[in-house]
């Protein structure tokens, strides 16, 4: 689920409801990737998210931020639309489906 949708989706708790249901809301970061915002008694928040949802996040903030890689999906994007970008042969086609 992107970033943006999960930010949309996010529920938000108090530090004590958090506690009190430990299990169930840690169950649901776990099976619905959905990040839980909890907020403490002083009003600062934090975030409980999945780990993978986290590693996702990261990789993509990464791709993002390299312009070089933006340029490259920019251009195979552009020569996909036109019809004559690089098409893979069967031997490659079976390592990317391996993968």
């Amino acid at each position: 689920m992107p970033l943006i949708i999960s930010l949309i989706m996010m529920n938000n708790i108090t530090v004590n409801k958090f506690k009190e249901n430990l299990n169930y809301f840690l169950e649901q970061v776990l099976t619905q990737h959905i990040p839980l915002k909890i907020k403490d008694e002083k009003g600062a928040d934090f975030i409980i998210i999945n780990a993978k949802d986290w590693e996702r996040e990261q990789e993509t903030l990464y791709v993002l931020q390299n312009n070089s890689l933006m340029q490259q999906i920019l251009e195979s994007s552009k020569t996909h639309k036109e019809g004559h970008g690089y098409s893979p042969n069967q031997w490659e086609l079976d390592e990317i489906i391996s993968i």
